[in-house]
């Protein structure tokens, strides 16, 4: 079929690489985006006269999909990297993490833990085919490798603070790519490397927005499509507002868990498969300082003070772009019947900065330039053992109507390179129907 007409829901970069395949493809394409910017989670917005994203994002050594974009833009350029350190902060003290070195000198775990420890990440980053750890459970494989005591010092809290109820089913595969991910992206054993893009990810989505502009593709921004119309169970257009349009498909990029009210003409069992796909929130506290709290990118947290996972000090990736301002994220993970999640902004500001001051005992209230806090209610999906198996197929039972978010890039974590990918199986679904 050539010159289809095709709305696409969402303008965040799996909505944009969709509509760019579908250009390459000889389609017609029209974004609709209800945010008023393009970027969904890598959007930027203006802290205090600075621009920068919403919620922190990095490059790791194995994000092809992403350099191969980089290369057709001409932006291979604007890729930097950095050797980044960790640190973990372990019951009152932080110490450096992410060597070998790190590894023998941490003191609470024995001889026999680091040795597992070691040989589970050197197992982790060879796997290939993650089918079998798609059906296991991540905690009890973990333990399997690393013994008990081992997952206690440096699972346990992690898990219960960006998962809670769900802590304890959760696919190994899932956890496992992670691992795998960061564990591939070093200079060398004693570096770890990572990247981003000078300007941040708006580099990229700009130039992405350009292109599909520059090639006849619309973009509505403060627009969302409020009904995926269909008829005899094929779509026949979208309605916005009172507003009616005719398109001979649609693809929808954002949150899954809106289409089952977007698109009435899905059958319930389908719907059911959708609503069964659960996720965590996130509210991000961001703070521009005048010091960084340490020398680290990313600070891992385990402390019965410490109700945050961690601490991601941005400016320790890219230390060149904000002089004289340090950018600080500190994400909260938490279901929406949390507690904490019905506190303001302002108090979830206020609980990460009396943190800080247990993170470097030299913090004083004064190095605070700026506070912000956004929250993403799809921010994290619940991947529990088998879950390859409940996703919702992305060509749905309404012929025309395909979807996908950020459950797709399962078994890997969510990054933009990820976001290219599954939109590059989305596209193709799309084209092959």
């Amino acid at each position: 079929m050539s010159n289809q007409r095709y709305a696409i829901v969402g303008a965040g970069p799996m909505g944009l690489m969709a509509a760019v395949r579908l250009l390459d493809a000889g389609h017609q394409v029209d974004i609709y985006e209800r945010d008023d910017r393009i970027g969904g989670m890598s959007a930027a917005f203006d802290f205090d006269g600075l621009p920068i994203e919403r919620y922190y994002h990095f490059i790791c050594k194995t994000d092809d999909p992403l350099f191969a974009l980089l290369e057709r833009y001409g932006l291979g350029h604007t890729l930097k990297w950095t050797d980044t350190k960790m640190g973990y902060f372990y019951n009152g003290r932080l110490f450096k993490w992410g060597t070998p070195f790190a590894l023998l000198g941490f003191p609470h775990l024995g001889p026999v833990s680091k040795f597992r420890y070691a040989l589970h990440v050197m197992y982790t980053k060879g796997i290939k085919d993650w089918t079998a750890l798609d059906k296991e459970e991540a905690g009890a494989w973990i333990r399997r490798w690393i013994g008990e005591r081992a997952y206690n010092v440096m699972w346990k809290d992690a898990f219960h603070l960006k998962f809670f109820e769900y802590k304890d089913n959760l696919s190994a595969s899932w956890i496992g790519t992670r691992i795998k991910r960061i564990a591939l992206s070093r200079r060398n054993l004693m570096n770890e490397s990572l990247g981003y893009l000078e300007g941040g990810s708006m580099t990229l989505l700009d130039r992405m927005e350009k292109d599909i502009v520059d090639r006849g593709g619309r973009i509505f921004l403060s627009q969302g499509i409020d009904e995926v119309v269909s008829e005899n169970g094929r779509v026949t257009g979208i309605r916005t507002g009172d507003n009616f349009t005719a398109y001979d498909g649609v693809v929808s990029t954002a949150p899954i868990q809106y289409v089952p009210a977007m698109v009435p003409g899905l059958p319930e069992d389908f719907r059911a498969q959708i609503r069964a796909v659960e996720n965590i929130p996130v509210a991000c506290v961001i703070l521009k300082l005048k010091h960084a709290v340490s020398e680290n990118f990313w600070m891992n947290i385990s402390d019965p003070g410490i109700a945050i996972p961690g601490v991601i000090e941005y400016s320790n990736l890219n230390p060149g772009e904000h002089p004289g301002q340090k950018i600080l994220y500190a994400p909260f993970y938490m279901p929406k019947t949390h507690p904490k999640w019905k506190a303001s902004n302002a108090e979830l500001v206020e609980e990460v900065l009396g943190y800080l001051p247990r993170l470097n005992p030299q913090f004083k209230r004064d190095w605070v330039l700026a506070t912000h806090c956004h929250r993403y209610e799809f921010a994290q999906t619940i991947c529990p053992p088998g879950f390859q198996d409940m996703l919702p197929a992305m060509r749905t039972p309404v012929a025309g109507f395909f979807m996908a978010d950020t459950a797709y890039y399962y078994p890997e974590d969510r990054s933009i390179s990820e976001s290219l990918q599954a939109a590059d199986r989305l596209a193709q679904e799309v084209l092959e129907a």
